[in-house]
Order: C-alpha cells, then sequence, then structure tokens
C-alpha cells in the first residue's frame, strides 16, 4: 500500500518539477536588458525550403552587454536571417556588414520593463496553475487507491505540503526576475 502512496507523491514531485523548470526556461525568454542568444532562440530561418532555428544555422554570440552578432555558416543566408528576426517580432532591427548580422539590443524602457514583469507574473502563475493541477491528478488518484482513511488524509497533506513547496519556488524565482528586470 505505502509503494503506491509513494509512486503517486513521485509523480506529483515529477509533473512539479517540470512546471518549475518549464517556467525556468519562460523567464530566461524574458530579456531583462542584457544581450543574450537565447533571445533569438525562437527565430525560425528558410533553410534551403525548411524552417530551421536560427542557432542550427549560424554561430549566436554576444560580443558585448548590447550587441548579439550572428555568424551565418553560408553567406547566402544573410538575407534570410534578416527577414527571419524581423518576423520574429522581438523588437530587433537587425542591420548587416556583408558577413554578419549585427542586432543592437536597445535599453529597456521604464514602460517596457513594466510590460516585462507582467509577463513573468503571468508565466509564475501559469507554473502556479500547473502545479495545482499536478496536486488535484495526484489527490484523485490517491482517492482511487484502496487504502485506509487515515493514510489518505496523511497523503493528501504530504502533497498539499508538497506543492506549498513548489508554489514557493516559483514565487521565490518570480522575484528574482522581477529585481532583474526592474534593475537600470
Amino acid at each position: 500500500m505505502d509503494e503506491e502512496v509513494k509512486f503517486v507523491l513521485d509523480s506529483a514531485k515529477e509533473s512539479m518539477d517540470a512546471s518549475i523548470s518549464h517556467l525556468e526556461k519562460a523567464f530566461i525568454k524574458i530579456r531583462a536588458g542584457k544581450a543574450s542568444p537565447v533571445m533569438l532562440s525562437s527565430v525560425m530561418v528558410d533553410y534551403y525550403g525548411s524552417q530551421t532555428p536560427l542557432s542550427q544555422v549560424s554561430n549566436i554570440n554576444t560580443p558585448d552587454a548590447r550587441t548579439i552578432s550572428v555568424q551565418p555558416w553560408e553567406k547566402n543566408l544573410i538575407g534570410e536571417i534578416e527577414n527571419a528576426i524581423m518576423n520574429a517580432n522581438l523588437g530587433f532591427n537587425p542591420m548587416n556588414n556583408g558577413e554578419t548580422v549585427i542586432i543592437s539590443v536597445p535599453p529597456l524602457t521604464e514602460e517596457r520593463r513594466v510590460q516585462l514583469v507582467k509577463q513573468a507574473k503571468a508565466e509564475a502563475e501559469d507554473a502556479k496553475v500547473s502545479i495545482r493541477s499536478g496536486r488535484q491528478e495526484a489527490n484523485k488518484d490517491l482517492k482511487a487507491l484502496e487504502i485506509s482513511e487515515d493514510l489518505l488524509k496523511n497523503a493528501e497533506v504530504d502533497v498539499q505540503e508538497l506543492t506549498n513547496s513548489y508554489i514557493k519556488k516559483v514565487d521565490s524565482l518570480l522575484t528574482v526576475k522581477e529585481a532583474e528586470i526592474m534593475k537600470v
């Protein structure tokens, strides 16, 4: 019996871990003023007729905190890369010097910072919803087991404690991201 309960708790923990890692990835994509190759992770380039991630057709570097440099492996891709970056709607205006595409990352305005904080809060809320649905699933699975009421109550308390700890993780990640975004 205890093994079944442990299995339900472990799968709930796994689900909640996935929510946290998804949140961390989402936070990486929310830029906080510094240039980062990850900012271009969503850009897809038309490479010989198929949509290919930018990172698979070029080297992406950050020579300084305000610049991203994209060096294609084939020079004929420069135009395609510029178009792909513009079409990705990231707010960047790429320029090329014939060999590389250079993107100047503009400093964030106060208004944009507030928007990014709202975006971060929305991502955090999505993570909390996902964690809570993991709790719901775990409680449903526990009720389906044929165990004593005392064992069921104890297991539900364990699930709730697990949920609370993951919600706290989300809140602390959000606090760090908010501070990072608002830092001028």
